[in-house]
This record gives C-alpha cells, sequence and structure tokens, in this order.
C-alpha cells in the first residue's frame, strides 16, 4: 500500500488528509449524541467500524432515540446508502489495488468505498491515480471515523447534554450537506417536495422511523418523470425517423 502514496501528487494527499479530519470531526458528534441518546458506548463503536457510513448510522440513531421501530432505522439506513450501488458498477477497477480484485482486499475495497473516497477518485486523470485516491481515502475515513465516534462517545459520557454544544445540530447538517448539490434538478427537489409532505402529514398518526420510510414515496416522482421523458424521446425518435423515410422515398 505505500505505493499508493508515491502515486499521488501532494495536493490531493493534502484534500485527503483536510477531508478525513472533517470526517472524524463528524464522528466526534456522532459518539457524543449516540451515548447522550442512551445508547451504549459500543453501539456507536460497532457501527462506525461495521457499518461505515455516517449519514445511516446518524439516521438509525435519531430514529431509535426517538422511539422508532430498530428494524424501520435499518431500513431506512439501507434505503439511504443505495447509492453505494452505482458507485460499485462505476468502480470496478479503482477497487483492485493488486490488479486481481480477489480474496480480502476486494472485501475491504467494498466496504471502504464512501463518499469522499468515490469523489477523490472520479476527480483523478488515470487509472493508478484514480486507485490509489480511492485507497488513501478509503483507508483514511476507516481510521477516522470510529477514531472520532469512539472519543465522541468518551466525551458524550462526561458532558451529558450535547444539546448545549450544539452537537445535536450535526445530524441534520450533514444531511443537509448531501442533498444541496442535488437543488438544480428539478426532478429531484420535487421529489424532494413530496417527500417532505408525506413525512410531515403522517407523522402525527404513525411511529416514528415510518414517516421517513414513507417519504420515499416522492422517488417515484423521479423514475415516473423520466421515463415518462424516455417515453416521450422514444416517440419523439420514432416520428422522426418516418418522416426522413417519407421524404426519401419522395
Amino acid at each position: 500500500m505505500s505505493s499508493i502514496y508515491r502515486t499521488l501528487a501532494g495536493g490531493t494527499l493534502r484534500d485527503i488528509a483536510l477531508a478525513c479530519l472533517a470526517v472524524w470531526f463528524i464522528g466526534l458528534s456522532y459518539g457524543a449524541i449516540a451515548i447522550a441518546s442512551g445508547f451504549p458506548l459500543w453501539v456507536p463503536a460497532a457501527q462506525s467500524v461495521l457499518v461505515l457510513a455516517g449519514a445511516s448510522e446518524f439516521l438509525f440513531i435519531g430514529i431509535v432515540a426517538a422511539g422508532g421501530n430498530p428494524i424501520a432505522a435499518a431500513l431506512a439506513g439501507l434505503l439511504v446508502n443505495a447509492r453505494h450501488l452505482p458507485y460499485g458498477l462505476a468502480l470496478p477497477d479503482m477497487t483492485r489495488p493488486d490488479g486481481t480484485g480477489r480474496g480480502w482486499r476486494r472485501l475491504l475495497a467494498s466496504h471502504v468505498m464512501n463518499d469522499e473516497s468515490v469523489v477523490f477518485a472520479l476527480a483523478q486523470e488515470d487509472l493508478p491515480r484514480k486507485r490509489a485516491a480511492y485507497w488513501a481515502c478509503g483507508l483514511g475515513v476507516l481510521l477516522c471515523w470510529p477514531a472520532g465516534a469512539v472519543l465522541g462517545a468518551l466525551i458524550g459520557s462526561l458532558i451529558g447534554n450535547t444539546n448545549a454544544f450544539g452537537l445535536d445540530a450535526m445530524f441534520p447538517a450533514v444531511i443537509l450537506a448531501l442533498i444541496v448539490p442535488a437543488r438544480r434538478d428539478r426532478v429531484t427537489v420535487r421529489a424532494a417536495l413530496i417527500g417532505a409532505v408525506i413525512a410531515l402529514a403522517t407523522t402525527p398518526f404513525l411511529p416514528a422511523g415510518l414517516p421517513v420510510l414513507l417519504a420515499l414515496a416522492g422517488v417515484l416522482a423521479v423514475v415516473i418523470d423520466r421515463q415518462a421523458t424516455r417515453r416521450a424521446d422514444r416517440q419523439a425518435t420514432r416520428r422522426a425517423d418516418r418522416q426522413a423515410t417519407r421524404r426519401a422515398d419522395r
């Protein structure tokens, strides 16, 4: 793995280090909030290592702390992490440090796949740099996120009220950071608004966690709209082909 760091330029390594530092700070708030919400220290510690997905872990803690069903919380976390499926399809070669993609290396590569490692990998010009950036950032997050979560949990057990330090605002800030880049997409914004309306309308009547799952029905707006767009494009293409054929026959 030492060749990874020789492959990358100093600026890229600096940016990766800063991203991992930010992950460490967010991990502090996650661990502190988990402890303040009544979870034992082993829960954020185990999740930070085994799940390694900040948004999903925050969501699970928030839903269960609000009285939601743990199964619903786990399903919500899985749905949030559904974006990793296209990541895996787009980065098959980058997850193979030895060129084979076999054994424990492939498992570890899948585990360290996250938004940060994918972004840094895609920003590089060639495959060796893409692969090096992916592994450097992925392994950095694997170290920094659990370290921050455990330290945050220890701090949370001492200070008690994390709200007094504003750590309770970290979860909505993380979610907001994930959705802000999509605000320019009209279809995505409409789906988010539909989901928000569904969640607000069902919150007074349903247990915590279920409104979040029902809000995902807003995604149907994206699917329906894009299918309609593709259908219209196909129909327009067929009409253009027929018109071109008629003109050729004349």
